[in-house]
């Protein structure tokens, strides 16, 4: 195992969100579908001759998107089986790293997907009594020179 695993699961989580964010425009769209007029020639109910204006909803525009919903609901479950996958993967990977510093650093930047400046403040109160400071630059050196040495 390897960072690919940790890289691949940020993209993961973030393929997953712009679904999510998709389906609310989809569902937007649908709560609230546009509504179009148009006036035609015609005879009326009461016989007369004249304009007709008909208004309504784009049905095969409606249907389409109802369509497009329901697929992008199915992808989004088989994305996120997916991603328990690689979540108990990366899991595993950080469980492998001996220091556990180091692990939860990597905890904390890829499976929570923090900053590395979020990871420093963090990393800071959690061991107050640390001679030296955890800074945003640190902490991502560390992780630098661990995939390095990997």
């Amino acid at each position: 195992m390897d960072k690919a695993i940790l890289v691949q699961y940020c993209e993961m989580k973030e393929e997953i969100k712009d679904i999510r964010a998709r389906i609310k425009k989809l569902d937007k769209f649908l709560e609230n579908p546009p509504v179009v007029s148009d006036t035609v020639k015609g005879t009326r109910k009461d016989g007369m001759i004249g304009p007709i204006r008909i208004t309504g909803i784009p049905q095969p525009m409606y249907v389409r998107k109802l369509q497009i919903r329901e697929r992008y609901r199915q992808l989004l479950e088989k994305k996120e089986v997916e991603l328990l996958e690689l979540a108990c993967q990366a899991e595993e990977y950080i469980q492998s790293i001996p220091k556990p510093e180091l692990r939860i650093m990597f905890r904390l930047y890829y499976i929570d997907g923090l900053t590395w400046l979020q990871v420093a403040h963090r990393m800071n109160s959690m061991f107050p009594k640390k001679k030296v400071p955890f800074t945003e630059d640190s902490c991502r050196m560390r992780n630098n020179r661990f995939l390095d040495k990997i």
